[in-house]
């Protein structure tokens, strides 16, 4: 009983510690992302200065300039701490897999850091299209006026949906060097993964418009596709 409790309390200190440093690296990075919030502002508006030019965004609390900058740092702060947090996930759960199971967490780790940047860097490029599809919807009866605080708030919900959203085909990669699935079951299966992937597209996507929906989907896609024949020549499962 004591063993049990002394492994227990050893995790929690374990998983304590790894809170901590993904946390510190956060702060880190917020930090860094506040002194270059002016650029990372710029970044974030030109899609939606590229669609509506003429149009201004606007806040409307005196307050809400400086929490917006605020938000900004901490999401920002988010993603570049985004390879110590995966890193930091690995190394926990790392301790109860297999000395083989173990060869993968380094390659894997890197896989999913260039998923997520890639992912966000996709959403991106996606966010002026589907924008543009937005913004000229219904112009004939509105005039859109956009808070820069609603703006804002949807263009990193968009590109954080994108770059979680890009982290799935590792986890199928991962249950598959497990036995849980084989490229065959996976082969059988396209037509549901192609429902999968449409319905938990519309219910993640910011918009939820359907060309924001096809640019999420289709990527999605074609990295079920990659995972199949992954699995089958690198695990041959």
């Amino acid at each position: 009983m004591n063993e049990g409790k002394a492994s227990i309390t050893a995790h929690l200190e374990e998983l304590r510690s790894r809170i901590l440093k993904v946390g510190l690296a956060v702060i880190a990075g917020a930090i860094v992302a506040f002194i270059f919030r002016n650029w990372i502002f710029d970044l974030l508006v030109a899609p939606y200065e590229a669609t509506a030019a003429e149009r201004e965004l606007v806040f409307f609390r005196p307050t809400e300039a400086f929490s917006l900058f605020m938000r900004i740092s901490l999401y920002a702060g988010f993603v570049a701490a985004s390879p110590v947090a995966i890193y930091q996930t690995w190394r926990f759960i790392s301790p109860a897999m297999t000395r083989r199971e173990k060869k993968w967490v380094i390659p894997i780790v890197a896989i999913l850091v260039v998923l997520f940047l890639g992912g966000i860097s996709f959403g991106y490029w996606s966010l002026q299209r589907g924008l543009g599809f937005l913004l000229d919807f219904g112009t004939d009866q509105l005039e859109p006026t956009i808070g820069a605080s609603h703006y804002l708030t949807f263009a990193m919900r968009f590109l954080l949906v994108f770059g979680i959203s890009f982290l799935f085909p590792v986890f199928l990669f991962a249950a598959a060097a497990v036995g849980a699935v084989s490229w065959r079951t996976l082969a059988r299966g396209r037509r549901w993964a192609v429902l999968a992937i449409v319905t938990i597209g519309a219910v993640i996507t910011p918009s939820g418009d359907p060309l924001t929906l096809l640019l999420l989907s289709t990527p999605l896609y074609i990295l079920y596709e990659t995972d199949i024949w992954l699995i089958r020549f690198l695990l041959r499962r």
